[in-house]
């Protein structure tokens, strides 16, 4: 049966809210201000359609990848929620637990603004985890374009947005969506075991029924 049109706005709402707290371009304004500088100019059109690019193919490919792997969908979207919630606890606290090499080199729009910055492993992580709740098509992909539409805006608009909000106004918000990051990896995880304690269930059932040899 379809979703009704109310439930799948609010998941693209959730899934939106959940990406935008992850890839924090509002709490990167100093790093992308520091590129700017050392650069003479951002390509923000470059930067976001390599961000496309690398988040579209992972939300696709990246469950083919695990299953090469050798992991289940499920156990990476827990997994995948323990990241998140690292994530928020990093915006909370204001600590590093995810650390990029500052020796990365080539064009700055595509390494590191595009990768780690707006689609890192944390991003990817989540993209994945999310497949896992909710539908790809209709709930990520237009949350994803949401998402890099903000990420668009803000490239362009990194000067105006520091002098509008200043460091106190960056922290807070940093703070603010990492709590929501928290409640959100913890909403993920309850999810994940759930499936994983119920596929348990049908394996002990189906075991219990089935005759002796």
């Amino acid at each position: 049966m379809p979703k009704p049109m109310n439930e799948i706005l609010n998941n693209i709402l959730t899934v939106s809210l959940t990406l935008f707290a992850v890839i924090d371009v509002l709490g990167s304004i100093p790093v992308i201000i520091d590129l700017k500088r050392k650069m003479g100019r951002i390509e923000s059109f470059k930067a976001t359609l390599v961000s496309a690019v690398i988040m579209i193919s992972f939300l696709f490919l990246g469950e083919k990848i695990l299953q090469m792997i050798g992991l289940d969908l499920a156990s990476f979207a827990m997994a995948g929620g323990i990241v998140i919630f690292l994530i928020g606890l990093e915006m909370i606290l204001n600590r590093r637990f995810f650390k990029t090499d500052e020796g990365d080199t080539g064009a700055g729009s595509i390494v590191p603004l595009a990768f780690p910055l707006i689609a890192g492993t944390g991003t990817m992580t989540t993209l994945v985890a999310l497949r896992a709740t909710y539908d790809a098509y209709y709930e990520i992909i237009p949350a994803v374009i949401l998402n890099l539409i903000v990420v668009f805006i803000v490239l362009n608009l990194t000067d105006p947005i520091e002098r509008l909000l200043g460091n106190g106004g960056i922290n807070v918000l940093r703070k603010v969506f990492g709590v929501i990051l928290l409640a959100i990896a913890i909403k993920l995880f309850k999810s994940q075991l759930a499936t994983v304690i119920e596929h348990f269930y049908e394996l002990a059932c189906t075991l219990k029924q089935a005759p002796l040899s």
